[in-house]
């Protein structure tokens, strides 16, 4: 194994981060690029830090979410820069918000209990989009009659969301909470 400079390697672990498809974590950095080289996950630590601040309070940030750090614009800039997508960001209808946060603060769940929450029926459609967005998956069935699937998030909904983890969502008080949760209607997608 190759030794490697501290101003090498922080420019290596920032190209990496900057080019990257999705998160990397201290130890896929470690494992991928960084594998012909002499470094410890502490020091990897170190220069994520480093680069944070370097980036705090600039257009563009390092950021901490589920699986790792990566790259995204200030959230403060998003109006602005939406003006670069020629495509308008898709938006959720208020039952497929709903669905998707009594999962996120309930999983796992089944549908059945889905719809005895929300008092009504969930749409084959809500789910499917679910599932293609790769926000929430199967992770297991009921042992009831008929083993109704049970639906949990992803890493990509918490990626999506800017969350590091579930204990990340805000507190829900009680059960009316999530009404207040999701009383703004239609969400659109952020800028990243």
């Amino acid at each position: 194994m190759s030794r490697i400079n501290d101003a090498q390697l922080k420019q290596l672990i920032e190209a990496a981060l900057f080019v990257a498809d999705g998160p990397l974590s201290a130890k896929g950095l470690r494992q991928g690029v960084l594998a012909a080289f002499q470094v410890t996950l502490g020091r990897i630590n170190e220069v994520l830090d480093e680069l944070e601040s370097d980036y705090a309070g600039r257009g563009i940030n390092l950021v901490q979410v589920a699986g790792g750090y990566r790259f995204q614009s200030n959230t403060d800039l998003s109006d602005h820069l939406s003006a670069l997508w020629q495509e308008r960001a898709p938006r959720y209808s208020r039952a497929l918000l709903e669905t998707l946060a009594l999962i996120a603060y309930r999983q796992p769940v089944t549908r059945g209990q889905i719809e005895k929450i929300r008092g009504v029926a969930v749409s084959s459609n809500i789910i499917r989009t679910l599932m293609e967005r790769d926000w929430v998956k199967v992770v297991g069935h009921k042992e009831v009659p008929g083993r109704p699937a049970l639906y949990a998030t992803t890493d990509a909904f918490l990626h999506y969301f800017c969350l590091g983890s579930l204990s990340d969502l805000p507190p829900l008080s009680d059960e009316g909470a999530i009404e207040a949760l999701l009383s703004g209607g239609v969400v659109q997608d952020p800028v990243h």
